[in-house]
């Protein structure tokens, strides 16, 4: 697997931005998923990981607890979800996106690529998991997508 790291200020014309340049490199690389994430974003994706059979079920601000990448039976399942999702034509079937009686709020921060995947926005600011609604709005689409992090595998 192939993995593209960007560091950009999370100034206005960068946030205006970021889902379209998310989209070209995600289309451009023909990626399976990625997203865009404020800095220090993967640290709290960490502790979301599970480890060994014993471990919690949720992390410690109760985001569900996700497998391993190396153990998700596809490479075409998400394995978190971030502030802005891309997810290819593929990466959609597999997580059964979208279905418009159940996501019609994601839908009204979501757009269509040219290839048939999506690029979803979770919440209209970066990412801030000091925000409850921040927060609400993670857990929320944790519950709807299931099969992020191969949750729904044994």
């Amino acid at each position: 697997m192939f993995e593209v790291h960007a560091k950009m200020p999370l100034d206005e014309p960068v946030i205006a931005a970021a889902a379209a340049v998310l989209e070209a490199v995600a289309e451009g690389a023909r990626a399976f998923w990625g997203h865009a994430s404020p800095y220090g974003y993967g640290s709290e994706v960490a502790q979301q990981y599970r480890h060994s059979t014993h471990a919690p079920e949720v992390s410690p601000r109760g985001l569900p607890t996700l497998n391993l990448p190396q153990k998700l039976p596809s490479p075409e399942i998400p394995c978190f979800l971030g502030w802005l999702n891309y997810w290819s034509a593929a990466a959609a079937r597999a997580i059964g996106f979208p279905d418009p009686s159940r996501d019609g709020e994601l839908l009204t921060r979501a757009r269509r690529t040219a290839s048939g995947g999506g690029v979803v926005q979770l919440t209209d600011a970066p990412l801030d998991l000091d925000n409850p609604a921040h927060l609400d709005a993670l857990k929320r689409a944790y519950e709807r997508f299931p099969v992020i992090g191969g949750r729904d595998s044994p």
